[in-house]
């Protein structure tokens, strides 16, 4: 997914960047259907992420309570798995963001057109 975001990112940054935009009203209409797609993986990940810090954490405390070997790797494994999803959701949160911007840009370039 991060691949694929970045490459639809650059895409578009050349699409504003060679100024072209004779088919401007496309590339809108699919700018907001590609915002949609991103925003419903933001929300996946970030469901994803609260999960697995909450699971982090009561295991965690559960594990004060009751110190185990298995008790302690299992914190360690959740700590593991927390990590990356929230660097990739932080990637997708930008990523997302960015992606209003260039919308900004695409609409502000339309009503230039326009006039």
């Amino acid at each position: 997914m991060k691949s694929y975001m970045k490459s639809y990112i650059d895409k578009i940054d050349n699409y504003i960047a060679n100024g072209d935009f004779s088919d401007l009203d496309s590339v809108i209409e699919e700018h907001l259907i590609k915002i949609k797609f991103f925003m419903h993986e933001r929300l996946i990940h970030f469901l994803v992420t609260m999960l697995f810090a909450l699971m982090t954490i009561i295991t965690f405390f559960f594990t004060l309570v009751h110190v185990s070997l298995g008790l302690i790797l299992l914190v360690i494994l959740f700590i593991a798995l927390l990590i990356p999803y929230i660097f990739h959701y932080y990637y997708l949160e930008n990523g997302v963001q960015y992606m209003y911007k260039q919308y900004d840009l695409l609409v502000s370039n339309k009503s230039r057109k326009k006039k």
